[in-house]
């Protein structure tokens, strides 16, 4: 049975749980308070010299790290990733994207707003902005696709995605201004299970 050390407010760990449990992966789950700087002691940095979560510990002892790379080693010949290499790799365009443009915005706004609460004026107002920009963009994809990266079934390219972005309103970020992508989030959180947490103003 592998192992996940995450924190359960993080994103980048949920979308590892969400991986595991959709294809029936047995695993434990390990609640790692980062709040609490349970990331930085030895113990675990003896795991993950990185001192970051997620990170994944498989029965042979070794080491994954970085959410991306976890999924994708989890969901290996699985429905979750196309067949087809230019829909695979149209998959790693998005998914590579959540990490670069997507989540540094977004998540980070989360952050300071909801953990760190820090007053709108505190925040650099270019993480609002940017963060804008990177729903628009995901609103342009989702107006002509269901799923993000333009196939006909839920991909990592979805579920990397969904995380930080079904949580935008903690970081100030409104999704009824994004219809395209809300109804995303809610086909997204019907085909994994979670519950429902906005409602959807467009189909």
């Amino acid at each position: 049975m592998i192992r996940i050390f995450g924190d359960s407010i993080s994103g980048n760990c949920l979308k590892v749980k969400w991986v595991a449990t959709q294809l029936s992966l047995p695993h434990e789950w390990i609640e790692i308070d980062i709040l609490k700087g349970e990331t930085r002691t030895d113990e675990f940095l003896a795991l993950n010299p990185f001192g970051q979560v997620p990170v994944v510990e498989f029965e042979d002892g070794r080491t994954l790290a970085q959410s991306n790379a976890i999924i994708l080693h989890l969901a290996e010949g699985s429905d979750l990733i196309p067949d087809d290499a230019f829909e695979r790799a149209k998959m790693l365009e998005w998914m590579f994207w959540e990490q670069y443009s997507h989540e540094p915005t977004i998540a980070v706004r989360r952050f300071q707003k909801l953990y760190l609460k820090k007053s709108d004026d505190e925040i650099d107002a270019d993480l609002m902005a940017k963060g804008r920009r990177a729903l628009g963009r995901m609103e342009m994809a989702l107006i002509s696709s269901d799923w993000i990266a333009g196939g006909e079934a839920l991909t990592l390219a979805d579920i990397s995605l969904l995380a930080y972005t079904r949580l935008a309103h903690e970081g100030g970020f409104d999704l009824n201004e994004f219809p395209a992508v809300q109804a995303w989030v809610a086909r997204c959180e019907l085909e994994l299970g979670l519950p429902h947490l906005h409602e959807v103003t467009h189909v």
